[in-house]
């Protein structure tokens, strides 16, 4: 099949875009999971965290479906929504807009610039849902809220909630974050495990000063990324629980990749976060792939000039970084 294909990324969270809405491509199931692992595979000359396929909704201004590197479907990525989002702005000229999402119908905008002239959206993460069987998280009680998991760590405290994507979430001090525990805690709870039987992504999480955080995620499916959207979403979620930050307060939230801002809202027992950040194109490509064989080969790559900016952003936030996570 010959496809033209959109990299961008959100925080350094790679994707690929796959227009279904105007080019009249269509894929089975199999198809999808297949040609996410094959040009998702870094060891070739693409390579991405995932493959969001922009479609066509019966209700909603655009639809996105989210595959992970290893073929398996996320039921939502704040990150690839900021993309989606801005690929479906663009091409229906809208600044605002609703998304169909596996879960849920999320409202999306065009937002101011996040630094200059970094393309920058604002994009609904929600439900919120600590019910431990909307992970599924199998311990013995309803909801897990700043408490110990002794299966897995006697002094860490977590909190389990989905967004809908399953986290497990835990603050940390700088000792901990510049240890193996995270690896070590995160590949055993997405291996098989009688805990999570599907797996989970993990975040460890250091609060640097009142409304700014770090955030770390190994991501299920993936493993260690630049940053997931879902997770920084939910740990600002959790920061404001435990009063460490302000709900309807803006939160600065950095990561391997750079910055996003996030704001928490809650209306009596529910919630809802408002993810904010960059939605970067990368390069156009022209490639044909051949899911039977495995291979594909790239006609074209064009590349875009848009990274030049995020790159600045990029270092003032490793700079800023290197303060409080060194040594």
């Amino acid at each position: 099949m010959k496809l033209d294909i959109i990299k961008g990324h959100g925080s350094g969270n790679d994707f690929f875009l796959v227009d279904e809405i105007t080019t009249g491509y269509t894929f089975t199931e199999t198809e999808r999971a297949d040609l996410a692992k094959l040009i998702c595979n870094r060891e070739t000359e693409l390579g991405a965290d995932g493959v969001l396929f922009i479609m066509e909704s019966g209700h909603a201004d655009g639809k996105m479906r989210v595959f992970n590197a290893d073929g398996s479907e996320a039921s939502m990525c704040g990150n690839g929504l900021r993309l989606a989002a801005r690929y479906i702005c663009e091409l229906k000229g809208l600044d605002h807009a609703v998304v169909e999402t596996m879960k849920a119908d999320l409202k999306v905008s065009k937002y101011q610039e996040l630094y200059p002239d970094i393309h920058t959206y604002q994009v609904e993460i929600s439900p919120v849902l600590f019910d431990l069987g909307a992970l599924p998280l199998n311990l013995p009680q309803p909801v897990l809220l700043n408490e110990p998991i002794h299966q897995l760590s006697e002094t860490l405290r977590f909190t389990a909630v989905a967004v809908p994507n399953p986290h497990l979430i835990t603050l940390v001090d700088k000792a901990i974050l510049n240890s193996h525990t995270q690896k070590r805690l995160s590949e055993k709870v997405n291996g098989p495990n009688r805990l999570f039987p599907y797996g989970v992504n993990v975040s460890f999480v250091k609060v640097l000063e009142p409304g700014e955080i770090y955030v770390r995620t190994f991501e299920r499916g993936v493993g260690f990324t630049n940053a997931c959207g879902t997770a920084m979403s939910a740990s600002s979620l959790v920061t404001c629980l435990q009063g460490l930050n302000r709900f309807e307060s803006a939160i600065d939230v950095y990561n391997n990749g750079g910055k996003v801002k996030c704001i928490v809202h809650q209306q009596g027992e529910d919630y809802s976060i408002d993810l904010i950040g960059n939605a970067t194109y990368l390069y156009n490509a022209s490639i044909t792939a051949d899911l039977v064989k495995g291979t594909f080969t790239v006609s074209a790559k064009t590349g875009l000039a848009e990274q030049g900016s995020y790159q600045k952003l990029q270092l003032e936030v490793q700079e800023y970084l290197d303060e409080y996570l060194k040594g």
